[in-house]
């Protein structure tokens, strides 16, 4: 009977675990299937899921009007740009804070993580201002800056709940041989923190590309990644939701691929340090 009991619940975790998969992924999903419609069947109702006419005519549409690969290039260009400066002030700070922790410690992170509470918008202004006193408006720099800076408390964080897990112990070993603070980071705490530092980054990475915000206000066609990519399709006459998909799918399907492939990693790395 336990054995019954434990197929049942195996059976009934993995059914539900699919379905919720599914419930997740249909949205895009949908969107893949309505970039191969027609407009008109893009707007039938009731909708077709795979008895329709299949084209191809709104990746051509696409390619023809907008530069895929210039705002792809600036999308690498801001998400790897911002995720790498992000972790390299990250570590260092990080670090301090979980093996050289002061009174104020849990103060600091709590108000770094307060920042990200604030509405963006309340804060557009003020940027934007900055931004054209210095040059900054429609730049790469300027687009890796802010978005170094939005998810910087959230690398920290992370980071921060990694370290806390590595026995203090081996830094100290680490010390008693003469190790500097230099090489302590580099050699001993960085490869042991390996698969916090992988989800760390690829999650930044994920925030970096899919950010529209600050992109769509600070950018207008030289510095545009994929999120004005996709937003140009939307007019005064209303949307062309087939053309729209098409655009979307353009956009997610790197960091999708990218997502998929290190699955495994970013897994592991969320759950670094969960069994002791």
């Amino acid at each position: 009977m336990a054995r019954v009991a434990t197929t049942r619940r195996v059976v009934v975790s993995t059914a539900g675990a699919w379905l919720a998969g599914f419930v997740i992924f249909f949205p895009i999903l949908w969107m893949i299937l309505t970039s191969f419609k027609t407009e008109l069947d893009a707007f039938s109702v009731p909708p077709s899921f795979l008895f329709f006419h299949w084209t191809t005519e709104n990746y051509v549409t696409v390619q023809a009007r907008s530069d895929y690969v210039h705002h792809a290039i600036n999308s690498i260009v801001i998400a790897g740009g911002s995720t790498l400066i992000a972790i390299l002030i990250a570590i260092p700070a990080a670090w301090s804070m979980a093996f050289s922790p002061t009174k104020r410690t849990k103060d600091v992170l709590l108000w770094m993580l307060s920042t990200k509470m604030m509405p963006p918008v309340g804060v557009l202004v003020p940027i934007y201002l900055i931004y054209r006193n210095f040059g900054l408006l429609d730049s790469l720099t300027g687009l890796v800056i802010i978005l170094c800076l939005g998810n910087l408390p959230i690398v920290i964080w992370m980071l921060f709940t990694y370290f806390k897990e590595i026995p203090k112990d081996i830094l100290e070993a680490a010390r008693m041989d003469g190790a500097t603070i230099g090489r302590e980071l580099v050699y001993v705490l960085t490869p042991m923190a390996v698969p916090g530092l992988a989800s760390t980054l690829l999650l930044n990475l994920i925030l970096a590309w899919n950010e529209a915000f600050w992109t769509l206000n600070l950018s207008t066609s030289q510095a545009a990644p994929l999120t004005v990519f996709i937003a140009s399709y939307s007019s005064p006459e209303g949307l062309f939701w087939a053309k729209l998909s098409a655009a979307s799918t353009l956009a997610i399907a790197p960091i999708l691929v990218l997502g998929w492939f290190s699955q495994r990693q970013l897994v592991r790395g969320l759950t670094f340090g969960a069994v002791k």
